[in-house]
């Protein structure tokens, strides 16, 4: 797997993600779909700062959150109620074969799309069905390419007030289009300070995406439009082979 990126990865900017990534209320859709679902024990791939897994915690379910960001990870850490989440550094092969396993397996913002390379996604995938019981679900929001919204990604220099008072400048380019990749550039300049970052998304069609998840052990039973992103995101939902019993809601994508 390749390293993450330095937004994540830098402890500076690891600490300022959340003040940049909003109220988050994009999450409630994915704990409505944890009830939805009936999951009792979630596994959170690439969890970031935890503001997804926390919550499902408060909930009331068993979470274990996954990231190989290690400044992320201490940012969770720090957060009230982040001693109810088991916390693992790595990535999904990580926690392959999870004893118990997860009924519900989750990948939000671009997790799902930061695997490049065919060989991470494959084994990504591979080890989150591993982690899964007989039937668990697989649920992760990717953009439609089709709609190419990276033309609007680019920001220019604007100034920002943080909420202890201080300023930053922070500004995005989008570098490099080669579809199905989209490579960007960020900085932000705090006391200072400049700190960059780079990134790179994969960009998979339905089609591709039903492709792959029937390879690797999983059907994808319904996708939905992404609840603050609408029309350019879908929020996929797989389900692992060897169901014994119907899905919530037993209907084909659409």
């Amino acid at each position: 797997m390749r390293p993450p990126d330095a937004i994540f990865a830098d402890p500076r900017q690891a600490a300022l993600y959340d003040v940049f990534d909003g109220d988050r209320s994009d999450l409630d859709a994915y704990v409505a779909l944890a009830g939805e679902l009936a999951a009792d024990r979630v596994l959170d791939v690439g969890c970031g700062t935890g503001c997804l897994a926390i919550r499902l915690a408060d909930e009331g379910l068993e979470v274990i959150g996954v990231d190989p960001a290690v400044a992320s990870l201490e940012v969770a850490r720090a957060k009230p109620g982040a001693e109810r989440v088991s916390w693992v550094e790595g990535d999904a092969t990580t926690v392959a074969g999870l004893d118990p396993p997860a009924d519900l397996a989750v990948m939000t913002g671009n997790v799902a799309q930061v695997f490049v390379a065919d060989d991470d996604w494959a084994a990504t995938l591979n080890a989150v069905r591993t982690a899964l019981r007989p039937g668990g679900w697989l649920v992760f929001e990717t953009r439609r390419p089709e709609v190419r919204d990276w033309e609007t990604w680019d920001i220019p220099p604007t100034e920002v007030v943080l909420p202890d008072g201080r300023r930053a400048v922070v500004e995005r380019t989008v570098t490099e289009v080669a579809p199905p990749l989209v490579t960007f550039h960020g900085s932000t300049t705090i006391d200072g300070e400049r700190l960059h970052s780079t990134s790179t998304l994969r960009f998979r069609g339905l089609a591709e995406l039903e492709r792959d998840l029937d390879r690797h052990g999983f059907t994808v039973v319904e996708f939905r439009d992404a609840p603050d992103r609408a029309g350019k995101e879908m929020v996929l939902l797989a389900r692992r082979s060897g169901a014994p019993t119907p899905g919530p809601r037993d209907r084909g994508p659409g």
